[in-house]
């Protein structure tokens, strides 16, 4: 099982740049961890697309109605108080905005603070630096 960002998981709903390197890494491990937020952000950033005209209604409507199924089968990561210290901190060591800071805080948490040998799936160039010096082997 692998945690995925949602930069990663957005890839892997959409043809975009990228999605063809996901959607290898999930076919390999279709296994997918999940922060809580993640539903949220994915809904969002296909309403970005929309507002952008980039996808209209029909693939708007595609995007969203491949965000539930994909949470529910995914091992999500409840917004704790763990979860909240940890973002603190990630915080102040790395250059990373609130939601990249709780998405970074919750697969540590899911990790058990031990991220060694994990795979941290995510497209972002910050976060995927962050994740790494964390520890974990990052891919996407």
């Amino acid at each position: 099982m692998k945690f995925w960002d949602t930069s990663a998981l957005f890839i892997l709903l959409t043809v975009q740049k990228g999605s063809s390197s996901a959607a290898a890494v999930f076919s390999s491990d279709p296994e997918v961890a999940i922060w809580w937020g993640t539903p949220v952000e994915l809904a969002s950033a296909a309403a970005r697309l929309r507002r952008m005209g980039e996808v209209d209604d029909t693939g708007y409507a595609r995007i969203l109605s491949k965000i539930g199924p994909l949470a529910q089968s995914a091992e999500e990561v409840q917004p704790t108080e763990e979860v909240r210290q940890t973002a603190l901190r990630l915080i102040r060591v790395h250059d990373l905005r609130a939601a990249h800071s709780l998405q970074l805080a919750a697969a540590l948490v899911w990790a058990r603070h031990v991220p060694t040998g994990i795979e941290f799936v995510c497209m972002d160039t910050k976060l995927r630096a962050a994740a790494e010096k964390e520890g974990f082997s990052v891919s996407g």
